[in-house]
């Protein structure tokens, strides 16, 4: 997460770097230039960081069906096992 941090820094340096070049007279529209640039740094490091969630959720989720597939299997196998044994159980008319 710091290195996260450290890297959308770095980039708000090279934007502000940027939008300095672009109106080296102007201290307003640099200010501004540099918001906007900041604000779409920011926008892109908040989708960067729920992208990184979400694959790790999906992640999770992949090693907890891997995880628990064969005990899942195990009990399919209990369960048809208890049923049969339930309808041999049962009476016929």
């Amino acid at each position: 997460m710091k290195a996260s941090l450290l890297f959308l820094l770095a980039c708000t340096a090279v934007l502000a770097v940027g939008a300095r070049a672009d109106a080296p007279g102007e201290p307003k529209a640099l200010v501004q230039k540099v918001q906007e640039l900041a604000q779409k740094a920011t926008a892109m490091a908040k989708d960067a960081f729920s992208r990184v969630r979400e694959s790790e959720a999906a992640q999770q989720a992949r090693q907890w069906l891997s995880d628990n597939a064969e005990l899942a299997k195990q009990r399919l196998v209990w369960l048809k096992e208890q049923l049969a044994e339930l309808w041999k159980k049962t009476p016929t008319p």
